[in-house]
């Protein structure tokens, strides 16, 4: 429920929890995630959370992610609207 909060307050858009956790689970079946389970709490009834972690492999894709993006938004500086 957290990361769906956090996608939420930073981009202003309703989020659904099914929509996280499937990205979640993708992230994970290649090795960008692990999640492991807490112990149950009575506040959840009974059921623990589950909580996530990025992995190097994630870390070095965010990384060349950012580079990318920082270089594609680096050549829009000579674009200029003509509107």
């Amino acid at each position: 429920m957290t990361v769906r909060q956090e996608i939420q307050a930073r981009t202003g858009r309703e989020v659904s929890i099914g929509a996280v956790y499937a990205t979640l689970e993708r992230l994970q079946s290649k090795g960008y995630v692990q999640s492991s389970h807490g112990d149950p709490t009575p506040e959840r009834g009974g059921r623990s959370k589950r909580f996530f972690r990025i992995t190097k492999e994630g870390l070095a894709v965010v990384s060349r992610t950012q580079r990318a993006l920082q270089s594609m938004s680096e050549g829009l500086g000579i674009v200029r609207s003509h509107t």
